[in-house]
């Protein structure tokens, strides 16, 4: 999953360099970065991102202490002290040669008193995005050998790769005009500053294989090159979608590289599953998510606490803010302890060893390569996007009502990963699966870009269908998503109903895409079963080699015939040529009809 938070002048800076380029461990005061870097076993810091070449820096560089301090904490450029001798080798002033290094407006025009009033708050310095695997892929980095960390790991990275390159190709903008009303699409791309960690925060230590991407907040404008600042809200109402392709790419790449397959999971009764490596013990879930269990019983509490004094069960609002109230009341302090990650990794296989046994630890990879077998055996990676857009379409309605392009594009991720189960996806087909919702079953609300269900277009006619969907929307005993569900499962059962109808026998061949003909126009099917039943026909291995045997079987026949009545003409005796004095004699027998020529079969 992808968290993201702001960094801003002060505390987030601060934070930044003593804990995130640091391994969320403690830097002493005094200590380089590359020192404390090596004492807590975490490898430094690289640059990332196209917009690198406007600075002249280049991609997995390594980050330097004075280039953060400078980029990500000033905003200005990390090569600024070679820039300010120069010029000031020049004949520039030092506050003339100061202002040349500074990318955009400088942060102190920020905190200016004009500024403050129309601000409201402290001006962002960087976009600090979080990259997490699902916990299953943490258990197997932490407790197989070294081969398989080291793939994993370069399956996280490409995945976070991909994902930062889709950010900043698609997604981010950069703001401009007066109070930023205008957007528009940066001209180079992001800069980025990438630091991989390794363990979670809980009091025991415990696998969490994560990286840190901090995104600065300058960029480039596309009309005039100048430096300006991102737009923070175009992030934050992306990292949903961002959060489900980084998902998707790192299980695909994982499938490729290990030959793992994937399986939902139940986290929370009646929530959305999560996508997990099959085989891996659930056991290990616990044991590794000791932080997680630490919150759950804290949200108990509160939980307990607003029920009596609200008098009802919190909502889907009210549920996480106090998950958030409960995460920051169970945050333990900083490990001061400092250990490599051969030291860590031996520690955590021991503990692991201690909970479940030797057994259990030594045959991961063995188990997850069997449950690959059976899950490929049971389960084919087909994608019908008609099927796909219903889906999508029901569940963000159900959910949401009114949604935009980006929850759908969320949605479509989603349903790739579970139908997939990490075999490669076509390129564009994610979009490919929302534009035909958007153009077959959506209508437009208000004068913005939100949009809802055209239910006219999901079911044309007043048929059962209606009876089952509209309830849903509004009954609130179930939660939202098994809702979202139940509506899927209806609308894609009319769908079969009208291929059935229309006898459209074309199935679907594992690792194939099939494509509507013509989405936008419903096809029309009969309540009821009976009358309007029509048997659907069946082409299995079975019945064509069946069908084989017979027509071979009827071609040997047809030969044998010919064969015969050749032979027979062969040696049947030759009649007389007739003449003037003997006319030919009519010989007693069937009368002989002209017979089809058999060339073969056809």
């Amino acid at each position: 999953m992808i968290s993201m938070s702001p960094v801003r002048p002060g505390a987030g800076v601060r934070y930044l360099f003593r804990g995130v380029m640091v391994g969320d461990g403690h830097r002493r005061a005094g200590t380089p970065l590359r020192a404390a870097q090596d004492e807590a076993g975490v490898p430094p810091g690289v640059w990332k991102g196209r917009g690198l070449a406007a600075l002249r820096l280049k991609a997995e560089d390594v980050v330097s202490e004075r280039q953060a301090e400078l980029l990500l904490g000033e905003g200005r450029h990390p090569d600024a002290d070679r820039i300010e001798r120069e010029l000031l080798a020049q004949g520039k002033s030092p506050e003339q040669a100061r202002r040349a290094t500074v990318l955009g407006r400088p942060i102190e025009y920020n905190r200016s008193p004009k500024t403050v009033k129309a601000k409201e708050r402290i001006p962002w310095l960087a976009f600090d995005l979080v990259f997490r695997p699902p916990p299953t892929a943490h258990i197997a980095w932490a407790l197989m050998d070294d081969e398989h960390r080291r793939v994993l790991e370069l399956c996280d990275g490409i995945a976070r790769d991909k994902t930062l390159a889709w950010l900043e190709e698609s997604v981010a903008e950069i703001r401009s005009k007066a109070g930023g009303k205008q957007r528009a699409r940066v001209k180079d791309g992001l800069i980025v500053a990438v630091f991989r960690h390794y363990e979670s925060r809980a009091t025991e230590s415990r696998p969490l294989l994560h990286a840190h991407a901090v995104v600065s907040v300058r960029a480039r404008r596309p009309h005039d090159g100048k430096w300006g600042n991102l737009s923070a809200d175009s992030l934050m109402t992306h990292i949903v979608a961002a959060d489900t392709l980084y998902t998707l790419h790192f299980m695909e790449e994982v499938t490729a590289r290990l030959g793992w397959a994937w399986e939902p999971r139940e986290v929370t009764p009646g929530r959305r599953p999560v996508m997990e490596i099959a085989g891996i013990d659930r056991r290990l879930i616990g044991w590794q998510s000791t932080r997680r269990q630490q919150i759950e019983d804290a949200l108990s509490v509160l939980t307990a606490q607003y029920q009596e004094k609200q008098g009802h069960e919190p909502g889907e609002k009210a549920g996480y803010a106090l998950a958030c109230q409960a995460a920051d009341q169970t945050r333990p302090p900083k490990r001061t302890e400092l250990l490599s990650l051969t030291e860590l990794r031996t520690r955590w296989r021991a503990s692991a060893i201690r909970a479940f046994g030797a057994c259990v630890i030594y045959r991961l990879a063995k188990r997850a390569r069997a449950a690959a077998a059976a899950v490929w055996a049971r389960v084919r990676p087909v994608v019908d996007v008609a099927l796909a857009a219903v889906e999508t379409i029901a569940v963000v309605y159900v959910m949401r009502g009114a949604f935009a392009h980006r929850h759908l594009l969320a949605e479509a991720r989603r349903h790739l990963s579970y139908a997939l189960r990490g075999q490669p996806h076509q390129r564009g087909l994610d979009e490919q699966i929302v534009q035909t919702a958007v153009d077959a079953y959506t209508r437009p609300v208000g004068c913005g870009r939100m949009m809802t269900a055209d239910l006219r277009a999901l079911y044309p006619h007043d048929t059962e269908d209606q009876a089952v969907l509209r309830p849903l929307t509004r009954n609130r005993s179930a939660t939202p998503y098994q809702r979202a569900r139940l509506a899927a499962g209806a609308l894609t059962a009319r769908v079969h109903a009208a291929r059935r109808a229309d006898r459209l026998n074309s199935r679907t061949r594992p690792r194939t895409v099939a494509v509507p003909a013509d989405p936008g126009t419903p096809r029309p099917f009969r309540s009821d079963r009976k009358a309007g039943r029509v048997p659907e026909q069946r082409t299995d291995v079975a019945t064509v080699e069946q069908t084989r045997q017979t027509l071979e079987a009827a071609a040997a026949k047809l030969q044998d015939g010919i064969r015969e009545r050749a032979a027979a003409r062969k040696f049947r005796p030759q009649p007389t040529p007739p003449t003037a004095s003997h006319p030919p004699v009519q010989q007693p027998g069937p009368a002989q009809t002209p017979s089809r020529t058999t060339g073969g079969v056809a």
